[in-house]
């Protein structure tokens, strides 16, 4: 398989190559949440940031605005099983790859 530029595994790497993106879709797998309740949920996201990534997850259809809330399309529920895929390899592997960070650094 190709990684072209415009393929759609370069769309989907571009979706989780943004900090932020799986963290909001990951918060909303139970249900619609207001922007308050996501920002307190997450942690460390300024209110700017969270607003441009739900604004960016909207127009890529995978999140919409509902009741003064933001809910998951279909769409974005089916992204779900990808990142809990990715949180998955980083629990198994996240401390092999900080010990070859901490290799990798000059002495």
């Amino acid at each position: 398989m190709d990684f072209l530029a415009d393929c759609p595994t370069r769309l989907a790497f571009d979706l989780v190559a943004n900090t932020w993106n799986p963290v909001v879709l990951w918060a909303l797998r139970h249900g619609p949440r207001r922007h308050g309740e996501l920002r307190r949920s997450i942690g460390g996201i300024s209110a700017k940031v969270l607003t441009e990534t739900l604004r960016r997850l909207e127009s890529d259809g995978l999140l919409e605005r509902r009741d003064g809330g933001y809910a998951l399309t279909p769409l974005g529920s089916s992204f779900l099983e990808p990142i809990e895929g990715f949180g998955r390899w980083a629990a198994e592997h996240g401390d092999d790859v900080v010990a070859a960070q901490i290799r990798a650094r000059p002495a």
